[in-house]
């Protein structure tokens, strides 16, 4: 059961790609130079979100730590956000 989701605001990415070298699972680069957040639905214009397992989820707090523009963001099922 998922416990976590991803919301990655993709129009303000600037397409470093670390997330992609370091979560090559969930997200992958893209021919326009930015991300893509691998399985995630659009749920506002140019914001994705996807929901988690505990398994995945210190992979993706890295790949949120390291963006440089905080483009990602993770939060618990009930709503608090714990990335980055």
């Amino acid at each position: 059961m998922p416990t976590y989701t991803i919301v990655y605001d993709r129009s303000n990415c600037i397409g470093v790609s670390s997330c992609a070298l370091l979560a090559e699972k969930f997200w992958k680069m893209n021919a326009d130079d930015k991300a893509d957040l691998v399985g995630a639905k659009e749920t506002a214009a140019g914001v994705w979100e996807l929901e988690i397992d505990e398994k995945d989820l210190h992979l993706n707090q890295e790949a949120a730590r390291n963006c440089p523009v905080r483009v990602i963001k993770i939060f618990t099922k009930e709503g608090k956000q714990i990335s980055p």
